[in-house]
């Protein structure tokens, strides 16, 4: 064997590291083998092939040298150009042989032109480059605290990857007093480590050791590994349990609650898990009727109540009290605990009512009895003394009785039952113990009705306001009256009062729904004819005797454009509205020819007449004066203006549907001597024509003012009637007017309001539906433009 140092060529780029190969030279196999260390680095020099071969290295490319591997990442290449054999990447000799004692990597090299094939060997020699390692770093054991010393625990042992001297060659074990470490060698496995007990183990001295194993290889220094051990001291049940205290003893009132801790008892115990869980009980030896009297919990040790407790029965009670583990030979300790019974006042006084009226009427005079109550209390002395009470804030009282411990339960004032329909009593007694007991019983009084109200009405008086012209036999209004009894009691009906004086034939055209308050009318009514009435109606309820009230129900009946205008000025001899003036062809411009006069039998917007011209033959010649019907000339005559001319003058209302009539007007134009004649001989005609008109105007006249002193005088009534609301007329004076008619309210449909209209008034003047009373709601518009109008018909 030869042995070999090599250095890196001239020719290379890079740095070689130097290694030691030993070359082999084989004359029997002709086979070169080399000697390499692992985990060299990249491009460390193995050999040259083509030297130890003998084969000229200048053939070498042209013959194609090279190494013949199916590995797609060889661990070894040659250069055609020196021969020589270099490491093609780190190799690692436990990846490539694992633990093989020898690791000989076998190369195949191919030269062409003549076709040779050399086998090249290289044996990877193994380096200390790995530790020893166990399968898991903790290690976790349990052992009974009863195992006997010299008891054997094999574990597993380290494994190195490494081979030879460089393998696991000693375990070491950290001191301690219980456990030693013995190796046993094993031909495949190699060296197993053994945890030997050397002395006995006490689960209540030591739960648990804690050790360390080593693990050691042959290298130089060598390399080790470590696992950590825990042992769990497994326990057995070895003690018994101890109560911590040497007496119980404790004081118990009686009476106490279901479920009352009595006292706790504590017993431990040093083993551990089962062995060492204490669980409580009675003993056996216990009677049944402390059993019934108290529980245990068997877990917290906790004595609680489970019966009644009584003094009276028995003053104290010795109870026995067993501790035991839950080991698989259980043990057990008793200890007694003595409880100690303490008398209290614990009867609490009793109420009973022997006789009971549930029910009281109102008008019950003061001193009626409404039950009977008796108390009693099981406890003697001051305990058993009773007293009795109730709030005295309430309509009844109580009284004692001649009988010891009875009272009476009556009433000490009036009672009203609209002010308070049931009473709970509550009666209260008290003893004199200490400390004292009571008790309370609820007595429900109810105050039985009885008919001592009236029925009352939600307004009085009523005040209701009806267009004319309504539907028969609809309702136009309603009253509604309540009653603060109950039951049949304040169970209304209605009915109109009917007198034999002008009013019962109003009312004849009533009709009331005597359930519902609902007011009928049977006939139309008509504000030319009535424009208002006064009735009365009465609300009685079905009490035993029955109380009745009544209200006074005031209407006004609102007017409806119902009447066209009627022409008064001119009329002809066969009635129709014609006439003929004659004036000079000398007048000036403005002067007077004649004067339409008409009538409206409405009143407000409805009776407001506006005139217009319809028809004319020259609108330059003539005018109209749209409020007064005053026909002026509004020029001169000329020559040539015709003699005759006819004015057809349109009369109509301001109703929401306006109605009209028509006035034909003939003016005939003569000469001023003609003119003279003529007014000669109609002068008498004339005068007695007006004296009629005057004689009608003055009729209408009369009648309408009549008519408005008395709505006056009823306004003023109903006002003074009224001790709480301001009532305004609904029929107002205009003092600055010199015409005929007077204010009067006209209700709009189309605006759905109430409108108060004259001949000179602010048009928004309005009456507001809902107001209080339904009084008049007149806004301040003096400084507003005003309309001057004529109502009804123009003097």
């Amino acid at each position: 064997m030869e042995q070999r140092r090599c250095y890196p060529r001239a020719t290379r780029g890079f740095l070689f590291g130097c290694v030691v190969a030993v070359l082999l030279w084989s004359v029997v196999s002709a086979e070169i083998r080399y000697s390499l260390s692992e985990e060299v680095n990249e491009g460390t020099v193995v050999g040259n092939i083509a030297k130890d071969l003998g084969i000229d290295k200048n053939t070498l490319k042209a013959r194609k040298y090279r190494i013949v591997s199916a590995s797609a990442d060889p661990l070894f290449h040659v250069n055609q150009n020196d021969g020589i054999l270099y490491v093609s990447r780190r190799i690692d000799r436990e990846e490539v042989c694992a633990q093989s004692s020898t690791c000989l990597i076998k190369l195949k090299t191919v030269l062409e032109n003549p076709l040779e094939v050399h086998y090249v060997g290289v044996e990877l020699m193994d380096i200390n480059d790995h530790s020893p390692v166990f399968p898991e770093e903790d290690k976790r054991m349990d052992i009974s605290e009863t195992v006997l010393p010299g008891a054997r625990f094999q574990l597993k042992p380290s494994r190195d990857p490494d081979s030879g001297s460089f393998s696991v060659q000693q375990y070491r074990l950290s001191p301690n007093d219980h456990f030693r470490l013995e190796v046993k060698d094993k031909v495949n496995d190699g060296k197993i480590p053994i945890l030997v007990v050397q002395k006995s183990l006490d689960r209540e001295s030591a739960g648990s050791h804690s050790l360390v194993l080593t693990a050691l290889d042959g290298g130089k220094p060598p390399k080790s590994g470590n696992m950590n051990i825990l042992i769990n001291v497994l326990d057995v049940n070895d003690n018994a349990p101890v109560f911590t205290e040497d007496v119980y003893s404790v004081m118990l009132n009686e009476n106490v609650p279901v479920g009352t801790t009595v006292i706790q008892v504590n017993a431990t115990d040093l083993d551990d898990g089962m062995n060492g869980e204490v669980i409580y009980s009675f003993s056996n030896s216990m009677n049944q009727n402390i059993l019934n009297l108290f529980d245990i919990n068997p877990l917290s040790g906790v004595i609680v109540v489970k019966g009644s407790i009584d003094y009276e029965e028995k003053d104290i009670y010795q109870i026995e009290i067993e501790a035991s583990d839950k080991g698989f030979a259980p043990l057990t300790r008793e200890k007694s605990v003595i409880i100690k019974i303490v008398d209290i006042n614990d009867n609490a006084p009793e109420i009973e009512v022997t006789s009971f009226s549930s029910s009281i009427p109102e008008d019950s005079r003061p001193g009626t009895t409404v039950a009977l109550i008796s108390v009693n209390d099981l406890d003697s002395g001051l305990n058993g003394k009773v007293i009795c009470s109730m709030d005295e804030n309430v309509p009844f009282m109580l009284t004692p009785s001649s009988e010891d411990k009875m009272y009476s339960l009556v009433t000490k004032s009036p009672l009203d039952r609209e002010k308070q329909s049931q009473y709970d009593l509550t009666v209260s007694a008290k003893d004199a113990g200490q400390p004292p007991l009571s008790s309370e019983k609820t007595i429900s009084v109810v105050v039985s009705d009885v008919n001592d109200n009236s029925p009352e009405f939600s307004l009085s008086p009523y005040t209701f306001y009806v267009t004319e012209g309504n539907d028969p036999g609809v309702s136009v209004f309603s009253v509604k009256a309540s009653d603060h009894d109950e039951n049949d009691n304040a169970l209304i009906s209605y009915h109109i009062l009917r007198y034999g004086s002008k009013e019962n034939k109003i009312t004849s055209f009533l009709n009331i729904n005597s359930d519902t308050g609902e007011i009928l009318a049977l006939k139309s009514f008509d504000f030319e004819t009535l424009k208002t009435f006064q009735f009365q109606v009465v609300a009685t309820d079905g009490g035993t005797p029955s109380l009745s009230s009544n209200v006074t129900v005031n209407v006004f009946i609102l007017d409806q454009n119902d009447n066209a205008p009627v022409i008064l000025y001119p009329v002809s001899s066969n009635g129709s509205a014609e006439g003929v003036e004659e004036i000079p062809r000398n007048v000036n411009a403005g002067h007077l020819v004649t004067k339409v006069r008409a009538f409206d039998a409405d009143i407000g917007y409805n009776g407001w007449l506006l005139f217009s011209l319809q028809e004319v033959t020259d609108h330059s010649l003539f005018g109209l004066d749209r409020y007064t019907g005053q026909i002026r000339t509004l020029r001169s005559f000329t020559e040539t203006d015709e003699a005759e001319h006819k004015l057809v003058i349109l009369v109509k209302d301001n109703g929401n549907v306006s109605l009209s009539a028509t006035a034909t007007v003939m003016v005939r134009v003569v000469e001023p001597k003609e003119a003279f004649a003529a007014s000669d001989v109609k002068s008498s005609a004339k005068d007695e024509e007006e004296n009629n008109v005057t004689l009608y105007l003055m009729i209408t006249l009369g009648s309408v003012s009549l008519l408005f002193v008395i709505s006056i005088i009823v306004l003023i009534a109903m006002q003074c009637s009224k001790s709480t609301t301001d009532y305004t007329s609904k029929y107002l004076q205009e003092t600055n007017y010199d015409g005929t008619l007077c204010h009067s309210i006209q209700y709009r449909s189309g605006d759905k309001r109430y409108m108060l209209v004259g001949p000179r008034m602010s048009i928004g003047s309005t009456i507001v539906p809902g107001s209080n009373a339904n009084t008049l709601v007149l806004p301040d518009r003096r400084g507003t433009e005003e309309v001057d109008g004529l109502f009804s018909f123009l003097v």
